[in-house]
């Protein structure tokens, strides 16, 4: 096939941004050899070196580190998670270039002097919408940590690829992305609901009924298989036995016991006055004056569970309007301008590079096991300082996440409504603008789980970019069939042997 020199043209800004990325992460890696640790890495490593599903968190992440056992290097380690990271950014470039190809097609005839711009707009698209992914200074942080989100983000950004890579569905897409949707929610159990939006997003693009059916089944069927495994090893046939601890420590926010009048049993679980530096789930989950500290088995005992869930039952029916208020709050954070230090004072530093060497025990006995050359976090100059300054300059406000995120609704509300179509309410449902409606679900969605079921933190924020920023970039293309119309093209202009056709292509 004939390589045009424009096609190669418009994928040089794209290139510039990927060689950045790599070379960033090249630079966090020298200069931080072992990764970032918090609270719940010694866990996640734990379940890796026995391989054993986690009792309060899916293990998919440790399945991951139980693969790169075999290096014994922690650098490794956190080397492939930065490769992960890239490849999120590869996927978001991909699918808003592709859909941009099929809305400005180049037949083989085309004037690359009048039509040049058809080359290069895909690819200034896409490439300007990676930067968030890819040269953020926080999203390189946590992909850093030992910690399941940047595996979490790829792998539920992959299963959105997957739904989104063709206008017409194939069963086997369906499938892919239902068995990527199924690893995503064995990673962090806010993927479970995240299904929902997948499998209603290609309803409303009209997938068709074997594509839907292949998607639940192969969602089915491996969160099903790692239940089994969960019963095999505690006897209980669910993901984690702590499955209302989270929801619960959401409701010290708010919980009023005078106006939920708890039975006896459940005063203990009333949150009590704590350090105002420390946000209430926190306190009630982790500091000494924890009702669970009072509860045979701690958070994953049986009665702590069922406690949990009878109190936060008790207080959401009896304060649905204070619930949805912090809710509303702690999902308006995820917008604010400035981080602040929340939900701990030491908590939101865990997400930037540090400037010295840190560690315990606790961290030390597990990594030996894991990494005999041990996984303190070590800081190697010149290198750590070169990551320290880009930090310091290169980092995403939320308040841009949020202008992202509100655009990409905005340009594809025009087109939704439009006459010709069969549910004029749904839109053009073969119209770029529809498909834009499952990455921006999945992004708002990643924001507003946390701020209901657990607690806001700024880790959370994180994942949902990437969705924002493909839901931007497909909401701004135009209708393929706009295009076709357009005088400028002549015979033979409307396909092009280089791009995705707009008749076969993914409509978003």
């Amino acid at each position: 096939m004939r390589v045009r020199p424009m096609a190669v043209l418009a994928q040089l800004p794209f290139a510039c941004v990927l060689a950045v990325a790599v070379w960033i992460r090249i630079v966090a890696v020298r200069g931080y050899p072992a990764p970032h640790w918090t609270g719940d890495s010694p866990s996640y490593l734990q379940a890796a070196l026995d391989l054993r599903p986690g009792e309060t968190r899916p293990s998919g992440y440790p399945i991951l580190l139980w693969m790169l056992k075999p290096f014994h290097s922690f650098t490794v380690m956190v080397s492939v998670q930065h490769a992960i990271g890239v490849l999120g950014g590869v996927l978001v470039y991909l699918l808003v270039w592709r859909a941009g190809r099929a809305a400005w097609p180049v037949g083989p005839g085309g004037d690359a002097g009048r039509l040049g711009w058809r080359y290069l707009v895909p690819g200034l698209l896409g490439a300007a919408l990676t930067v968030p992914v890819l040269l953020d200074s926080y999203q390189i942080a946590l992909e850093h940590l030992l910690m399941s989100d940047s595996l979490f983000t790829f792998l539920l950004l992959a299963a959105v690829t997957a739904a989104l890579w063709r206008r017409r569905a194939t069963w086997w897409l369906g499938a892919l992305a239902g068995m990527l949707a199924a690893f995503a929610a064995v990673t962090r159990s806010a993927g479970l609901p995240l299904v929902a939006i997948i499998l209603l997003g290609m309803l409303l693009r009209r997938a068709g009924w074997r594509p839907l059916a292949a998607a639940l089944i192969a969602f089915v069927l491996p969160l099903g298989g790692y239940m089994y495994w969960f019963k095999q090893t505690y006897g209980e046939f669910t993901v984690t036995r702590a499955s209302s601890i989270w929801i619960y420590g959401r409701t010290a926010a708010f919980a009023d016991c005078a106006k939920i009048k708890p039975p006896p049993e459940l005063r203990i679980m009333c949150p009590k006055a704590s350090n105002p530096q420390i946000a209430p789930a926190f306190a009630v989950l982790w500091t000494p004056d924890s009702p669970f500290r009072q509860i045979p088995g701690w958070i994953t005992g049986e009665q702590a569970n069922r406690m949990a869930s009878e109190f936060t039952k008790d207080a959401i029916e009896k304060q649905p309007g204070d619930y949805a208020r912090v809710v509303v709050r702690d999902t308006w954070r995820s917008f604010e301008w400035n981080r602040e230090p929340y939900p701990t004072p030491w908590t939101w530093l865990e997400y930037k590079f540090s400037a010295g060497e840190s560690w315990d025990d606790e961290q030390a006995l597990v990594a030996a096991k894991y990494d005999p050359s041990g996984g303190e976090t070590k800081v190697v100059q010149p290198w750590a300082g070169r990551m320290l300054a880009y930090q310091s300059h290169m980092s995403m406000p939320g308040t841009v996440l949020g202008l992202v995120l509100l655009g990409g609704l905005v340009f594809a509300l025009p087109h939704l409504g439009r006459r010709g179509t069969r549910w004029r309410w749904l839109g053009p449902v073969r119209h770029w603008g529809t498909g834009a409606l499952m990455p921006w679900g999945t992004s708002l969605a990643l924001l507003v789980i946390p701020a209901a079921t657990a607690d806001f933190d700024y880790r959370y924020v994180l994942p949902a970019v990437p969705f924002a920023c493909v839901a931007l970039g497909l909401a701004l293309i135009p209708s393929p069939r706009r295009v076709r119309e357009d005088p400028v093209d002549g015979p033979g202009e409307g396909q092009d042997d280089d791009a995705p056709v707009a008749e076969k292509s993914l409509s978003v």
